[in-house]
Order: structure tokens, then sequence, then C-alpha cells
């Protein structure tokens, strides 16, 4: 399953402390599905052209993701995902960069929204 894989893996390989403790027991107990958002609608998964943006909230406490995902397993259903965004960052020259950075967004946060489920030919254990 995209779940068991790819969908927690980015917190479980390079999450922080408090990440792993607060997601990895409820992902492998099954309570809560993770999906990995990087596909784009104009960059398909060419991770090196997505559009989607985070910038930094006025209060400095947290990021505001606006963009697009398509083709997302386990997207219709899922409470933890790790969305891809570009983001400006500050170098060690003082230059700033455009990146690209991982998020891990809850679907309880509120924003996230996704379309109807796909009709699709073969895997139907994901939408």
């Amino acid at each position: 399953m995209a779940h068991q894989s790819i969908g927690l893996k980015g917190i479980l390989i390079l999450g922080t402390e408090e990440q792993k403790t607060k997601y990895l027991p409820k992902l492998a107990m099954g309570e809560n599905m993770a999906a990995f958002c990087l596909t784009e609608p104009s960059s398909g998964s060419d991770a090196a052209s997505i559009q989607s943006r985070a910038t930094l909230s006025p209060d400095g406490k947290h990021y505001i993701l606006n963009g697009n995902k398509i083709w997302i397993s386990n997207g219709g259903w899922a409470d933890v995902f790790t969305v891809f965004a570009r983001t400006n960052v500050t170098n060690e020259n003082g230059e700033i960069e455009d990146k690209i950075t991982a998020f891990v967004v809850e679907r309880a946060f509120g924003g996230v929204s996704n379309g109807k489920p796909e009709d699709k030919m073969g895997i139907r254990g994901s939408n």
C-alpha cells in the first residue's frame, strides 16, 4: 500500500522526533492513513517543476500552502499528507533561493480538498 511505503516514509526517515511520536504510532496501527503529494497537473511527477508554493504566515509560526496536486494515492481518505511545495530559503550567504520543501499536513488543519474518486482500471485499493 502507498500508505505503508511512500506515504509515511518521509516522516519515518527525516521527521523530527516530535513528528515521529505524533504521527507514526497511529499510522502504524492503521488508525490514520498517509499520502505522498508530489504530482501536479502541469508537472506530472517532475519534482523540479512543481508550482505549489508555501509562504511563512505573517506571525511567522506556520506556513500557508497554495497549489494543486493530482493522482495522489489515498488522497481522498488520508489523514496525514507529505506535501511538496516551493519555498524561499535564505542561504549561508544571505541570498534568497527557491527550494522545494516537504511539509507534514493534517487534513484536520483545514483547507485540504479533493475531487471525486477516479474510476481507474486497475488500482482500486486507493483513491
